[in-house]
């Protein structure tokens, strides 16, 4: 039933591509950035543990694997079932634990593997693989990540605090110095120390911003509902009116 359901969809975009205008017009590039809107769709939906609209976005991401493959068929760059087959390919390469006779007791050592099958595969280096349009809070937490995997990491995390520490009295250090480069600098070696200690607290930094900015929102939303409630533009309140009703949305939301 699944290859049935899934080469009915491939025949449907393929048709598409044939028939619609807008869609035998789109390229690569054009829906690229529609690509990325559907990946972060999908985390919202895991994010608010909504699994109905989940399996929603799965497939309009379904489909953009469909869509990029039959543009490049059609350039004559590869196939969909060469997608489908690398992707098998390189599932059973890397994990010779499973489909060999490497031996990983646990997933410290079966990441460990993985990495070195990647530098054996012709990877550049270790960290080469790592997006250059990951965000930046994300890229980081990559960044340490792999580093860790085989062995370049902090053992205790209080010596990660102490460089969080280390890193801020730093940037006190020359905040009113009026040089912004270095400012700069140390504000992004503030985040990278922050970054660190989040993943020795095994806490994703992305996720935990982008829970903390939807925090946020809700608050801030609230203090402007309260505000209107009484008449008042957001603009013509003041720090101490909207502290208050800060104060209250911690209670009420």
């Amino acid at each position: 039933m699944e290859d049935k359901n899934f080469q009915e969809l491939v025949d449907i975009v393929r048709r598409l591509r044939v028939e619609c205008p807008w869609d035998r017009e789109q390229t690569h590039d054009s829906i690229k950035q529609n690509t990325l809107e559907e990946t972060y769709e999908v985390i919202e939906a895991i994010d608010d543990k909504d699994y109905e609209e989940l399996r929603k976005e799965l497939g309009d991401m379904l489909l953009h694997v469909v869509f990029h493959s039959l543009i490049a068929e059609k350039e004559g760059t590869f196939k969909l079932n060469e997608v489908i087959d690398g992707i098998k390919e390189k599932l059973i390469r890397r994990h010779p634990h499973i489909f060999g006779d490497v031996k990983a007791e646990d997933t410290k050592e079966v990441l460990k593997n993985w990495e070195a099958i990647k530098l054996e595969e012709g990877r550049e280096n270790l960290l080469a693989g790592i997006p250059k349009n990951l965000p930046s809070l994300a890229r980081a937490y990559r960044l340490q990540e792999k580093a860790s995997k085989v062995g370049f990491d902090w053992e205790n995390k209080s010596d990660v605090w102490k460089k969080v520490i280390e890193e801020i009295e730093e940037l006190q250090s020359i905040e009113d110095s009026g040089d912004m480069a270095k400012i700069e600098e140390e504000m992004g070696d503030i985040l990278f120390a922050l970054t660190n200690y989040s993943r020795h607290l095994n806490v994703n930094p992305e996720n935990a911003l982008r829970f903390t900015n939807e925090k946020f929102i809700k608050r801030f939303t609230y203090i402007e509902e309260r505000l209107k409630e009484k008449g008042i533009k957001i603009t013509e309140s003041n720090l101490q009116e909207m502290d208050k009703y800060w104060e209250e949305s911690k209670k009420a939301l």
